[in-house]
């Protein structure tokens, strides 16, 4: 009986992680063959990755009311697993950009303050361990709000609390650890992160992601002197410097307060769901693996999913196909990657609202199709 591991990223805006591995595996129950599946949806750290994980987990989501980037409340959902151990998070539910509509987007003043708040609430609950996505996020202010959510003081020259958000760092004159929530010693938090950004100048933070938040050239000048400035007084009050550390900058400098306050692990996206979801152990003795997103194209070798899974199985030497919605230009690279064959489930040429649509069927007749030649070896 051949082992076949079933294991695709979401389709954005057309199916799940979960209801691709589904149509792959019905489709190729349709062809019938003796086969042994196992089905485990991936993410790469970005939308759709909480949901992968949650489902390893067997965990229970759950909805904690937090103040948003700009200080209006927000349900943000988060998820237990069964023995309630470990939480899982995107701190794009507390402090996203989406959070925020367009107009009322003001990246000097967005926070990282519920973020926090959504961690303590984990804590609150009793987890030993956090696993958070820090895509997508509003906000410049270094990780600032998610401290002072978690019991730091960052204090002006008047000992009062300084304002939320990158410019409100204009005005920290000292920070006070000692009402840090003492349960994060014992807490073990391991980061998704994509980027490899620094905190500073002209690859950190403010520069490469503030004009996408909404920050024109003196703004991004002016957030990138704040950060510096918090820099400086995190390393007189901790005496570590971690600014240049691959992924500080990310999330706005999220990355580095994680890195430098609270001990975190950052890691790529899809490495961690690999290693959550023991992905190595399930499929090392497979005869198969299929793989997929909704694009593949000449960027999918940067930390996507597909080739995070092909490079995975080809450590055992696993035959590894790849179903993309979309082959975008360049996507040929794939195969210098550890993916063996690619396809498109897409049959002939329909309209982006039709692919969308009609997505898990196009992925179902595409696998029966694999699932025919497969079996004819």
């Amino acid at each position: 009986m051949a082992k076949i591991i079933i294991a695709p990223d979401s389709f954005k805006e057309s199916m799940s992680a979960r209801e691709a591995a589904e149509a792959i595996h019905s489709g190729f129950q349709q062809a019938g063959g003796d086969q042994a599946y196992h089905l485990i949806p991936m993410g790469d750290g970005g939308e759709g990755t909480m949901e992968a994980l949650v489902e390893y987990y067997d965990g229970v989501y759950h909805t904690v009311q937090v103040e948003g980037p700009n200080e209006h409340l927000v349900d943000a959902i988060y998820a237990l697993s069964a023995d309630g151990k470990t939480a899982i998070m995107e701190m794009a539910q507390a402090s996203g950009l989406d959070q925020v509509a367009e107009p009322n987007r003001d990246i000097g003043a967005a926070s990282s303050y519920g973020t926090g708040k959504m961690m303590r609430a984990a804590i609150d609950q009793g987890v030993r361990k956090i696993i958070l996505g820090i895509g997508g996020s509003a906000t410049n202010d270094g990780g600032a709000g998610m401290m002072a959510a978690l019991g730091a003081r960052l204090l002006n020259e008047h000992g009062e609390m300084i304002s939320r958000g990158g410019l409100g760092l204009e005005s920290l004159a000292s920070i006070d650890l000692s009402g840090l929530d003492a349960r994060l010693e014992h807490t073990d938090i391991v980061v998704a992160c994509d980027v490899t950004n620094p905190l500073l100048g002209n690859s950190g933070a403010s520069t490469v992601y503030g004009p996408q938040k909404g920050a024109d050239a003196a703004m991004v000048q002016k957030l990138d002197s704040t950060l510096a400035h918090f820099h400086k007084l995190t390393v007189e009050t901790t005496g570590y410097d971690v600014k240049d550390i691959a992924g500080a900058g990310a999330a706005g400098g999220l990355g580095y307060a994680l890195l430098v306050y609270l001990n975190a692990e950052l890691k790529p996206g899809i490495d961690l769901v690999l290693e959550e979801t023991d992905f190595r152990g399930v499929a090392r003795d497979a005869d198969l693996i299929i793989t997929g997103e909704g694009k593949i194209d000449g960027q999918s070798v940067y930390g996507k999913t597909p080739v995070g899974v092909a490079k995975a199985g080809k450590e055992t030497g696993t035959f590894v196909i790849a179903i993309g919605g979309q082959l975008g230009k360049g996507y040929e690279e794939v195969h210098d990657h550890g993916i063996d064959a690619v396809f498109s489930l897409v049959p002939g040429v329909v309209s982006v609202k039709d692919a969308m649509k009609n997505g898990r069927e196009y992925l179902r007749h595409t696998a029966r199709n694999i699932a025919v030649v497969y079996n004819l070896k």
